[in-house]
C-alpha cells in the first residue's frame, strides 16, 4: 500500500479522479483523516445527472448522466466479495456470508458488497478520534446499518440522525411519503462530540422566560437549587429558609456569590424555596438532538443551488464539520458528487480530501471551489495533466473522455442521457456579445466537437462547419488528441471570422482546431467575445471570499 502523508501533510487539499476504493488504497495513509462524510449511492434503480444553465439562466432541459445509480451480480460483485472474505475482519466476512445466503446473488447484494469494501477502507484511514457519517434513504439504510456495526462495532454507534429534506412527498398512495432522510454516525475508537445549538423559538421564549426585574438583564426563567440526590454536607439554612430534603445544589460559598450578584429570587413565603434565575440572554440555544428539521433542503431558485438533483446544502455539511472536527483537521468525501462536502471543509478552514468517479462531477466540483474560493489552492488528481494521460482516458472510455476534453474549454456536455448519435455535437458553449435582451439575442452559442481517434482528416471539419450552420451557431470548436493536418487548418481558415459588435478590433475564428495537449499546456485556448464572463454556459457558485483577481472578458480555457 502507498503512503501518502506526504501528501496529506504537504497539500491536504486535494480532489481525486477516479474509483474511490483505488485512491483509498492507493493515496490515503493510515489514520489520517478525522471525519469522513459520505453520501453514496442508494441503489435507487435512477440516474444522477449533471445539470447545466441554458441561455436564459433557467435549468437546461438537455442533462448528462453522471452515472446510473444501479448495481447487479456480476463478475465485478464476485470479486469485490471474495476480497471481503479474504481480509482479516471475520466478523464482517460472516455477516456477509449471511447476508448474501439472507438475499441472494441480487442487485441491493451487489450493492452492499461494493459498500463493504469501501466502508473497510474508510475504517482504515480514519484516526482513533475520528468520526464517520453515512448519509442514506430507506432503500438500504437498514442492510448498511448492520454493515457498519460489522466494521466499527456496535458500541461504536453513535447516532440515527433524521433529516427532513422535504416538507411534502407523495411517492404512491400506497405508502406513507418519504420526507427524511437517514444519517448514521460511528467514531471509531473515542470521539468528543461538539453539540451545536439551536437558536430558541419565540414560543419557547415566551413559555419559559416570563420573568423581567426590569434592571436591564431582560427576561429570566426560575430554576430549581435543590440537589437531585441527597447531599448531607449541603443541608443548611439559608438566609432563613430551610434546606430542601435532599439538600442544595451549591456550596455556601457559591449560594453567597450568587445571592450578591441578585440572582437568587426569594418567595416571601419561608415555606417555599429560593430559585435561581436564569436570564435568556445567557442561553446559548438548545443543544440539537437527532432530528434536523431546521435546515431547509435546497430548490431551483436557491442561491447555493448548480442543479446538481442530489446537491446537499452547505449549511447541512458546516454543522456535521462544526460537530466533529476542529480547524485544521482532515475532512474526506470519498463520493463527492457536486462538491458540497469539501466546500463546506474550505469554508471553515479545514483540510479536505474529495473523490469522485466521473470527469463530469470532478470539472463541477474544481468550478465550483474556484468560483467560491478563487485564492484557494487544491490539487486535482487522477484527471489527465499531459498527452499520454489523456490518450490513455479516450482508451479506456471514450464518453469520459468526450466529457473532461468539454471541461477544458469550459463547455457543457450534450446529448442529455443518451450515449449514442450526437448529431456531431460533443458540448456547448454560450457566450454573450449583445445586450438585446428585449429580443432575446443577447446569447450565441458555440458548437464543440471532440476527436480522441488516433487520425483526423478535413472531412471532420468540414462537418463542423456544416454543424455550425444547421445549429445557427457562431463558432465551432474542433478538439483533437491528435494533432490537425495542414489540409485541415486550411479548411478551417476558409469558414471566416465571427464579428463581434463589441469587440471590432479582436478576430474570433468561426472554426477554430484545439489540440488537447496544447490545451492542457495553456498554449491554446478558445477565443469568443463574451460578455457575461461564462455565466450563460454554466451555473456559478456564490463567491465565500472576496474576489482579488478579475478576469477579463474573454474566455481563458
Amino acid at each position: 500500500m502507498k503512503n501518502n502523508v506526504s501528501i496529506i501533510m504537504n497539500h491536504p487539499n486535494s480532489l481525486y479522479y477516479g474509483d474511490n476504493l483505488n485512491v483509498l488504497r492507493q493515496s490515503i495513509a493510515d489514520e489520517s483523516v478525522d471525519l469522513i462524510y459520505l453520501d453514496p449511492p442508494f441503489n435507487s434503480d435512477r440516474d444522477y445527472n449533471i445539470l447545466f444553465s441554458s441561455p436564459k439562466g433557467a435549468s437546461s432541459e438537455a442533462q448528462i448522466t453522471a452515472f446510473e445509480d444501479s448495481w447487479h451480480w456480476g463478475e465485478q460483485a464476485e470479486s469485490e466479495f471474495n476480497e471481503i472474505m479474504r481480509q482479516s475482519n471475520t466478523a464482517v466476512a460472516e455477516m456477509m456470508d449471511a447476508l448474501r445466503r439472507f438475499l441472494g446473488e441480487d442487485d441491493i447484494m451487489a450493492y452492499l458488497t461494493m459498500m463493504t469494501n469501501r466502508l473497510l477502507e474508510l475504517h482504515r484511514v480514519l484516526k482513533p478520534t475520528g468520526s464517520l457519517y453515512l448519509h442514506c434513504d430507506p432503500t438500504a439504510s437498514h442492510y448498511l446499518k448492520i454493515v457498519l456495526d460489522g466494521i466499527f462495532g456496535r458500541k461504536q454507534f453513535g447516532s440515527e440522525i433524521t433529516w427532513q429534506r422535504h416538507n411534502s412527498h407523495n411517492d404512491s398512495k400506497n405508502k406513507y411519503g418519504a420526507v427524511t432522510d437517514t444519517i448514521f454516525f460511528y467514531v471509531k475508537e473515542k470521539h468528543s462530540l461538539q453539540l451545536p445549538r439551536t437558536d430558541l423559538s419565540k414560543k419557547y421564549v415566551k413559555n419559559f422566560y416570563r420573568h423581567d426585574d426590569g434592571d436591564g438583564r431582560g427576561l429570566y426563567q426560575l430554576a430549581d437549587m435543590a440537589s437531585p440526590s441527597p447531599r448531607p454536607n449541603m443541608m443548611y439554612e439559608w438566609q432563613g429558609y430551610a434546606f430542601p430534603k435532599k439538600g442544595w445544589r451549591y456550596e455556601r460559598d457559591t449560594m453567597q456569590k450568587l445571592h450578591d450578584e441578585g440572582r437568587i429570587y426569594y418567595p416571601a413565603d419561608k415555606k417555599q424555596r429560593p430559585r435561581l434565575k436564569r436570564y435568556l440572554n445567557e442561553n446559548q440555544g438548545k443543544p440539537i438532538t437527532n432530528l434536523w428539521t431546521d435546515i431547509k433542503p435546497l430548490t431551483g431558485a436557491a442561491a447555493e443551488s448548480l442543479g446538481y438533483p442530489t446537491q446537499k446544502p452547505v449549511a447541512l455539511l458546516e454543522r456535521i464539520i462544526e460537530a466533529s472536527t476542529s480547524e485544521g483537521d482532515v475532512v474526506l468525501d470519498p463520493f463527492c458528487g457536486c462538491g458540497t462536502a469539501v466546500h463546506a471543509a474550505q469554508k471553515m478552514g479545514r483540510k479536505w480530501i474529495g473523490i469522485d468517479i466521473t470527469h463530469l462531477a470532478v470539472s463541477l466540483i474544481e468550478k465550483r471551489l474556484r468560483d467560491a474560493f478563487p485564492d484557494g489552492s487544491f490539487v486535482v488528481e487522477g484527471t489527465p495533466k499531459d498527452l499520454e494521460g489523456a490518450r490513455d482516458l479516450a482508451n479506456r472510455d471514450k464518453y469520459q473522455f468526450q466529457w473532461w476534453a468539454c471541461s477544458l474549454v469550459n463547455a457543457q456536455p450534450y446529448q442529455g442521457k443518451k450515449k449514442g448519435a450526437d448529431g456531431g455535437i460533443d458540448g456547448l458553449i454560450y457566450f454573450q456579445d449583445s445586450t438585446d435582451t428585449k429580443n432575446n439575442k443577447q446569447h450565441k452559442k458555440i458548437i464543440v466537437s471532440v476527436k480522441g481517434g488516433s487520425s483526423v482528416n478535413v472531412a471532420m471539419v468540414r462537418d463542423l462547419a456544416h454543424v455550425v450552420q444547421r445549429e445557427k451557431a457562431h463558432i465551432g470548436l474542433f478538439v483533437t488528441l491528435t494533432p490537425p493536418t495542414k489540409p485541415m487548418l486550411v479548411e478551417a481558415v476558409k469558414e471566416g471570422y465571427y464579428e463581434s459588435p463589441h469587440f471590432p478590433a479582436n478576430t474570433f475564428p468561426v472554426i477554430q482546431i484545439l489540440t488537447v495537449e496544447g490545451l492542457l499546456e495553456g498554449r491554446e485556448r478558445a477565443r469568443f467575445p463574451d460578455l457575461a464572463r461564462g455565466s450563460a454556459t454554466f451555473k456559478k457558485a456564490k463567491l465565500e471570499e472576496k474576489q482579488v483577481n478579475q478576469k477579463g472578458f474573454f474566455d481563458e480555457s
